[in-house]
């Protein structure tokens, strides 16, 4: 037989819900209230966001705006500040970027930070240009290099080609230079010898008018070159005593070379062995010579 229990001492739903404000000892509390007791597993609710996690969406939420806008517009979306932020700003964002579930209830990462991540960099600059200026030290050192060596290719044979530029305006082809000067051969009327110089073929000739007389020229026969552009080498002439005889002597010069003739009184000639000690010494006193 079914037996009907007292139902006065069922507790209410009401009190399930009802925790006093003030707590009560155990003797004091009223014969009706109910004890609290701490639930076993506390609720999972949604957490709070915090601070950091509001700035960190903001700024994912202004680099995919700068993103969409940088070919339209060209501006750039303002970031506020972290501390100002209500939240009423706090939902708006939430509602208009979709989320995506993460587990324990984890507030997710927006879908659009992750393509604004990947495309920019801190600098704001693509990820070429950022591992271009990261390249290695060497590498530059080899671009150097490498355009050093190319500007070498391109000006050495534009400056040998001014050079012969000049020379040909200066000495002509062949090359020939001319000089008068005074050195005691056929000179009682007092016109000075003239002298040409030429470079025929390679072959370094000189020619003395005695007191600018043709009727006793006299060649004087030098060294033959034999470079590749020998017959473009221009030939001087300058006059000196180096031997210590009060007469003038004739140096030939070409290439960087200086070759002496000594004067006898009537007419030059080659230099001797004995002499060559003498006449280095002077050379080396009078390098401009």
């Amino acid at each position: 037989m079914p037996v009907l229990e007292a139902t006065d001492r069922l507790t209410p739903k009401s009190a399930l819900r009802h925790r006093p404000l003030q707590s009560e000892s155990g003797s004091e509390r009223a014969a009706g209230s109910v004890e609290s007791v701490e639930p076993v597993a506390q609720r999972a609710s949604r957490p709070r966001p915090t601070l950091a996690d509001v700035a960190s969406e903001e700024i994912a939420e202004w680099r995919r705006v700068e993103i969409k806008g940088e070919g339209q517009t060209g501006l750039k979306r303002p970031l506020r500040g972290a501390g100002r932020t209500t939240s009423r700003s706090r939902a708006t964002l939430t509602a208009d970027r979709p989320t995506t579930g993460t587990p324990g209830g984890q507030r997710g990462q927006t879908a659009g930070a992750a393509p604004a991540r990947e495309g920019k960099t801190a600098g704001g600059r693509p990820p070429q240009t950022r591992r271009w200026f990261q390249a290695h030290p060497l590498l530059y050192l080899g671009l150097g290099m490498l355009c050093m060596l190319l500007l070498w290719c391109l000006l050495l044979p534009l400056i040998s080609w001014g050079q012969t530029t000049l020379d040909d305006l200066r000495y002509g082809r062949p090359r020939t230079f001319q000089i008068d000067a005074f050195v005691g051969h056929n000179e009682a009327a007092g016109i000075p010898s003239h002298f040409i110089a030429l470079n025929l073929n390679g072959h370094i000739e000189i020619i003395e008018l005695p007191g600018g007389d043709p009727a006793h020229a006299r060649i004087y026969s030098g060294p033959q070159l034999y470079d590749p552009d020998a017959s473009l080498v221009p030939v001087t002439l300058s006059f000196a005593d180096v031997n210590g005889d009060h007469k003038p002597d004739m140096l030939v010069h070409f290439q960087g070379t200086r070759l002496v003739f000594i004067n006898d009184g009537s007419a030059f000639r080659p230099l001797r062995p004995d002499e060559r000690p003498a006449v280095l010494q002077y050379l080396e006193r009078h390098p401009n010579l």
